[in-house]
């Protein structure tokens, strides 16, 4: 079958398709999945990059949506011909987070889904929403699952509150989907107009372009009435954090996801202290949060925003189209 490999020490110049044996026939409570898409994600951009080292020859992409294959003996939940997505923690089940590292992480840890076909253990995917493509499905992994827990899971989302979402990457655009069909008002930001307009098309109260607004967090709290936003959806990191206390009511939840302004910078202790509000840190989520998801999913009918699909053997272009910050929603790989 065909896969992707990675060459130390990472690069896009290092990823190369090669033939490798197909995957062994499942044992006790495995299944054998035909994989159909991927989605390209930061992280999966940090590994393939370099910037995240793993091991030589390591498989990418954390995510992985196909039709199950085969099934091993004491496997109840999916038979032949179903259509399952992974999960991002494979050993995480249910209850409390028990992970700090991604050692377990399909495509950083160990072998990921850039290839034809993978048996694991069934806890490894759960069953994709109804009616959806495999491109639509391989986007709950890491992006779909991120923007529930963040607002659902931890932050305890409910109808009537407000939310900030920002730029327009997959955990951006999920959140303001999840919190419009669960009634919430959305707040966004971009540096790009345009992309501000089709915020607004899919139901932003409220667009700010942060190139133009240094101030921007007070320009969000302003369209609060002055009282601020109850969840940040905090993608950024240390350059954006200040403006997004800023944003943020007293006593307000913020859901620290994304490291794209850097790993490391001032925190503003003192401003959140007064302003008594909680930030958090997440990764992803528990399958049984996914289980949750795709439930939602189904019953809201929200379907996630593609941006373009790319072929299997066409990953390093696919990761050069994330790296140029043009698209709109998810990058898909199409297997």
């Amino acid at each position: 079958m065909k896969a992707i490999r990675l060459e130390k020490p990472g690069g896009l110049d290092k990823l190369g398709a090669v033939d490798m044996d197909a995957p062994a026939a499942p044992g006790p409570g495995e299944i054998t999945v035909r994989l159909k898409a991927s989605s390209l994600n930061f992280h999966d951009y940090g590994v393939v990059s370099g910037a995240m080292p793993s091991e030589d020859g390591r498989i990418p992409m954390s995510d992985g949506a196909g039709v199950v294959e085969a099934v091993g003996r004491d496997v109840t939940e999916f038979r032949e011909d179903d259509s399952v997505v992974s999960t991002f923690f494979p050993k995480w089940l249910d209850g409390p987070a028990p992970v700090a590292d991604f050692k377990g992480t399909p495509g950083d840890g160990i072998d990921g889904y850039a290839r034809e076909a993978v048996t694991r253990p069934a806890t490894a995917f759960t069953r994709a929403p109804e009616g959806w493509t495999h491109e639509e499905a391989a986007t709950i992994t890491t992006a779909g699952l991120t923007a529930w827990r963040a607002l659902v899971v931890d932050g305890g989302l409910k109808a009537g509150d407000d939310v900030l979402v920002l730029g327009t990457g997959g955990v951006s655009i999920y959140a303001l989907q999840i919190a419009r069909a669960m009634g919430a008002r959305v707040f966004a930001t971009s540096s790009s107009d345009d992309k501000l307009k089709r915020l607004t098309e899919m139901g932003a109260a409220g667009t700010v372009n942060y190139k133009s607004d240094a101030a921007w967090g007070e320009t969000i709290a302003g369209m609060t009435g002055g009282r601020g936003v109850d969840h940040v959806v905090e993608v950024g990191g240390p350059a954006t954090l200040d403006q997004s206390i800023s944003a943020c009511r007293i006593g307000g939840h913020m859901a620290l996801i994304g490291v794209l302004t850097g790993r490391a910078g001032e925190v503003p202790t003192a401003k959140m202290m007064a302003k008594q509000q909680k930030l958090q840190g997440l990764i992803v989520g528990s399958r049984a949060h996914q289980i949750d998801m795709v439930r939602a999913m189904e019953t809201t009918g929200i379907r996630p925003v593609l941006d373009r699909s790319f072929p299997l053997d066409q990953i390093a272009d696919a990761f050069r189209h994330e790296e140029s910050g043009a698209h709109f929603g998810k990058i898909t790989l199409s297997i």
